[in-house]
Formats: C-alpha cells, sequence, structure tokens
C-alpha cells in the first residue's frame, strides 16, 4: 500500500497533472506571475502536507508555513483544507492562502457542493449554504464575529486562518496576502473577505492588506445582492479579483444562474478557449452548463481537446504532456462534455500560455 502521508504520493488531482516546477519564463513583476503562483499553490493544495512542504521549500524556493485541516460544524468533522506559503523578495513579503477544492471521491465535499439551499448575510445578500458552512458558519448561531474551539479538534477555517493572517501581518506593514483556490477551494477564497466585510469595519485593516483573490473553475457562491455588495467592498479597498474559467468546464456554470436558483457571478472573468487564447468578459460563453444549444459544440470541442492532447508536446514542448489518466478524463469528455475541462491540466496551461 502506497503511504499516502509521503511526499511524493499524488492524489488522484495530482495524477491529472504532475508538474512541480513553477514556469520559469514567468518571473516576479510579470503580470502573469500571480495569476500562475496563485494556480500552481491551488493544484498543490490537493496533496498532502509531505507533498506541498517539499514542493513549495524544495522546487518554489519559497517559505512553507503550514498546511491544515478545519472543522466543519454542520458534518461534525474536519472537511476543509488549506495551506499557505510565504513568498519574499527585495520589495515586499507576499502571503498565499490556497484553499483545496473538492477531491474526487470525498463524499463530504461532494455534500458540501450539492448543498445548495441560500444562507442570508445581514445587509450583503445570499449565499450558498454548503460553501459557507465549509468556511466555517456555525451551527445555529449564525455568524460570530469570535468564537472559542476546543484544543482537540481542529478550528474551523475562517476564524483559525483570519487568526493567522492577524499573526503574520501585524509584525510586517509591508506584507499582503493573496487567497486562491481551485473549484470548491475558489468558492472559499472569495467567500472569506466577504464574512469579513460582515463583521464590519474592524477588519478593514486586513481586506486593506488583501492584494487579490485568484480563483479557478469557482463555482457560483452567491446572488445578485451579494455579487453588488462584494464589487463595491473589493474596488473599495483595491482588491484585484480576477475569476478564471477555461473553454466548457461545468463547474463555473453552476449552481444554475435562472429564475429559480438565481446564483450570480461578478468579478473580473478571464475566459480561455481550448487554444488557451483568453480575453476579459462580464460572463463566460454559454453561462449555464446544462443549456442545450451548447450541447454539440461542447462535443466537438471535446473532440479537439482529445486531439490536441496527443499534439501538444510537439507545439508547446515537452512541459505540456499529458499522461494516460487525463487522456482517460479526456475521452470521457466525448459523453460528458465539460468535465475534462475542469481539471488543473488546462488552468496551469492557461496561466503559462
Amino acid at each position: 500500500m502506497p503511504d499516502k502521508n509521503s511526499e511524493t504520493f499524488l492524489s488522484f488531482i495530482g495524477n491529472l497533472d504532475k508538474r512541480v516546477e513553477l514556469d520559469k519564463n514567468i518571473k516576479h513583476g510579470d503580470i502573469r506571475y500571480y495569476g500562475a503562483l496563485s494556480m500552481m499553490a491551488s493544484k498543490a493544495s490537493y496533496e498532502n502536507k509531505a507533498y506541498i512542504e517539499t514542493t513549495v521549500n524544495d522546487h518554489w524556493k519559497m517559505e512553507f508555513l503550514d498546511s491544515y485541516d478545519f472543522w466543519n460544524e454542520y458534518q461534525k468533522k474536519a472537511t476543509t483544507q488549506a495551506f499557505i506559503l510565504r513568498e519574499k523578495n527585495v520589495n515586499s513579503e507576499m502571503i498565499i492562502v490556497a484553499f483545496r477544492g473538492t477531491e474526487s471521491f470525498d463524499a463530504d465535499a461532494w455534500c458540501t457542493d450539492f448543498d445548495i439551499s441560500w444562507y442570508k448575510l445581514r445587509d450583503i445578500g445570499k449565499v450558498h449554504s454548503g460553501f459557507t458552512k465549509a468556511l466555517g458558519m456555525q451551527n445555529k448561531a449564525d455568524w460570530p464575529e469570535d468564537i472559542s474551539w476546543a484544543d482537540d479538534k481542529p478550528a474551523p477555517a475562517y476564524y483559525a486562518i483570519r487568526k493567522l493572517l492577524i499573526g503574520l501581518l501585524q509584525g510586517n506593514d509591508r506584507a499582503r496576502f493573496i487567497l486562491t483556490g481551485h473549484s470548491l477551494g475558489g468558492a472559499l477564497a472569495i467567500l472569506f473577505p466577504a464574512v469579513l466585510a460582515y463583521h464590519g469595519e474592524k477588519w478593514d485593516w486586513l481586506l486593506e492588506r488583501l492584494e487579490g483573490v485568484y480563483t479557478f473553475g469557482q463555482p457560483r457562491v452567491g446572488d445578485e445582492q451579494f455579487g453588488e455588495f462584494m464589487k463595491k467592498k473589493l474596488e473599495k479597498h483595491k482588491v484585484k479579483y480576477y475569476r478564471f474559467v477555461y473553454g466548457y468546464d461545468m463547474v463555473p456554470r453552476l449552481p444554475y444562474d435562472g429564475t429559480t436558483l438565481m446564483f450570480k457571478h461578478f468579478g473580473t472573468c478571464i475566459y480561455f478557449n481550448s487554444f488557451y487564447e483568453g480575453k476579459v468578459v462580464g460572463e463566460q460563453p454559454n453561462k449555464n452548463y446544462f443549456s442545450p444549444s451548447s450541447y454539440i459544440p461542447k462535443i466537438i470541442n471535446a473532440a479537439w481537446e482529445l486531439i490536441r492532447s496527443l499534439i501538444i508536446p510537439y507545439t508547446k514542448g515537452p512541459g505540456y504532456k499529458e499522461g494516460f489518466l487525463l487522456l482517460v478524463v479526456r475521452l470521457i469528455g466525448l459523453v460528458i462534455a465539460g468535465v475534462p475541462a475542469h481539471s488543473p491540466q488546462d488552468y496551469v496551461n492557461a496561466t503559462r500560455l
């Protein structure tokens, strides 16, 4: 049996894209830099602590601070994961908090995703209940500003990460931080500043130190009122929010944006087609996954992506070679279009190319 805590062990997500090194052509100061670094951190967040520590310290030459399991009060277990790294350079210090997305065979994480009931944040709007619970909402107690927790169980994500950031930022006026995540991790990344705002102006200083939120394949997290509130709050504190969407990825098109569910995206959407050509759009094309008019184009695109997987090492270089497992997932895309497009491989490629 493989040791799941080994620095060489890879999750199912990790086996879809085994790349560890950062792109050496994207240097600090490049406009692509934090997007590319955030995506690699989001991909690494699916792995165990030893793997992440080795990756950050030895391959990226940055400082791994720690990896955490966080308590979900509703599921009565630790279901939320994130890790924190620190990048130092001559001008500033950047702290990156990367939330883990949905693991493929984690039933608790899938329960979080499918809990699409609304939770009302007073004066802010309605948000996805499952994501809110995963971030740290307290059972029968709303969102208290502060809580205490027993030493014998993990802390809820929001409160623990907020405490960690206070300790990291208060002693260094130049330090700033980034929130990032892929899939579910992206939803948690954008909800974190929303809860800071919910708890009042006392926490504005943390929002002032928030450099940006970078999400990849992020599902919708709230209604239109929530989106309008967050746009104003992020603009006030000059926080960059970039929502990366690749091709026909099904997850950013869920939950449904319609007259029944009324989930809405907001922020800057950077959309990439299957040639990794990016552009800024107000909403990704075919905004809802279950759109009959897009079915045939999705299948045609899935066939092209399968062909591309075989030729991309020759057109873009050996660093873009795809493994057998991802090839199998791309075959599944011929039946269920949009599944392989959610793979970290395409998001890493998009941020690099």
